[in-house]
């Protein structure tokens, strides 16, 4: 392995559930860019273990590759702006913006289906307080990007959208690209469309967490065609909670002001995320 002690050149900060995997997975598949498979969650959850232990996340990287990383929690923590600035200065940072309704909706999903969320959206996301803040607060775009342009400057964020992954993805890889320094090299294998977790099928809750101990082990067997027969005739789409129209108004009311100053802040037309029609992906 060629232990390489260079640190990223480029960030991609979120949002969660904005499809950053999708954009981290492009250029990930690009072989004059490096990034890790795993988040390093770094500048949120893992700073106290020193730089030695995030250089170790690039330890893989050829030489003359160019360095870069995604944790989508940098964006909404509110410590990793003012820690990654005094790391990485010069560093070139990328978000991608999801409606924040359907984002935090989606991010409901994602703990229900891990059993870390037990009740239905109403008790997290109309407004009142909870035991999981994130699921609203982190789509409050606005609010965060000021705190990252405290120690970054503007043409250092490049800001993204779920719809233009959606509706010109190769345009896209090339605005990130070009804003990180990177031949555009788009990846035909990873596709256009922004993975969708909670359309998959999974294994009944109780069994995940059973087998968890085993899950870095099986994965090297996932695409296998007898590893995932047998998975499949256990796994099932996991039916969750509805988002109610009532609910989903509420939480246009609640993100109404933030969008506004979106708006202005990064010089979109954000009216297709404050029309009640919509359906949570």
């Amino acid at each position: 392995m060629t232990i390489n002690h260079r640190l990223p050149h480029f960030v991609i900060i979120g949002a969660v559930k904005g499809a950053t995997t999708w954009i981290h997975n492009q250029l990930r598949d690009n072989p004059a860019v490096y990034l890790p498979a795993p988040e390093p969650h770094f500048f949120s959850q893992e700073y106290d273990c020193g730089l030695d232990h995030y250089r170790r996340f690039f330890d893989g990287a050829a030489p003359g590759q160019l360095l870069g990383e995604k944790s989508a929690d940098y964006l909404a923590h509110p410590l990793a702006a003012a820690r990654m600035a005094s790391v990485l200065p010069q560093a070139r940072l990328v978000v991608q913006l999801r409606n924040p309704v359907d984002r935090a909706y989606s991010d409901y999903k994602m703990l229900f289906r891990r059993g870390t969320v037990t009740q239905g959206p109403e008790a997290y996301l109309d407004g009142r307080p909870s035991d999981q803040p994130r699921f609203l607060e982190d789509g409050l775009y606005a609010r965060h990007i000021r705190r990252w342009l405290v120690h970054f400057s503007a043409d250092q964020i490049k800001i993204i959208l779920f719809e233009d992954v959606k509706a010109t993805p190769e345009q896209t890889v090339a605005t990130v690209s070009a804003h990180i320094g990177a031949l555009c090299h788009y990846s035909k294998r990873v596709g256009a469309n922004p993975r969708n977790d909670s359309s998959e099928r999974f294994l009944p809750l109780p069994v995940r967490t059973a087998l968890a101990p085993l899950k870095e082990a099986a994965r090297p067997l996932r695409g296998n065609s007898m590893f995932e027969r047998v998975r499949g005739l256990f796994a099932r789409q996991i039916q969750y909670p509805p988002l109610s129209d009532p609910l989903r108004a509420r939480m246009m009311d609640y993100y109404a002001r933030d969008i506004d100053d979106l708006e202005t802040l990064i010089d979109r037309d954000l009216s297709h995320w404050k029309q009640r029609s919509r359906l949570a992906a």
